[in-house]
């Protein structure tokens, strides 16, 4: 497995395990992880707070993005895809589009090369939590 995608699978169980949702993402430049983060949005009561969005404001401001590749254990939606495309983000590495498909297109539109890996831990941890919290998942989504 991708250390990278393995270091976002480990912030998305950080999430779960403080009762949230598991999702997680790291940003790498250089190959060295500069940024990392999980979706707060229940630990934090705060709807803005998506694993990548989390990730960017922990990695702060490093100038150009350009040539950082952005991981997530979950395809961004179009929250999280608007800021790969307002940052410049070039390439990003998705665990999987399997549970929810996410803003792939969109990203892809605006030149963003997106890599779906189909990771079944990834795939197996966000079907679980969707089958034990449909309510969490549907407000998370915006299908409530």
């Amino acid at each position: 497995m991708d250390e990278f995608l393995k270091e976002a699978i480990n912030e998305a169980k950080k999430g779960l395990s403080e009762g949230g949702i598991p999702i997680g993402s790291v940003l790498v430049k250089d190959g060295k992880i500069i940024g990392r983060g999980h979706n707060k949005r229940v630990q934090q009561d705060n709807p803005m707070i998506h694993a990548e969005i989390d990730c960017l404001m922990n990695a702060g401001r490093i100038g150009s993005y350009k040539n950082t590749i952005l991981y997530s254990t979950l395809m961004p939606c179009y929250l999280c895809a608007g800021a790969v495309v307002q940052f410049g983000i070039k390439k990003i590495v998705a665990g999987e589009s399997e549970t929810f498909h996410g803003a792939k297109e969109f990203m892809e539109s605006h030149g963003v090369e997106v890599v779906n890996m189909n990771d079944t831990e990834c795939i197996m941890m966000m079907r679980d939590f969707i089958a034990e919290n449909p309510k969490l998942w549907n407000e998370d989504i915006g299908e409530l």
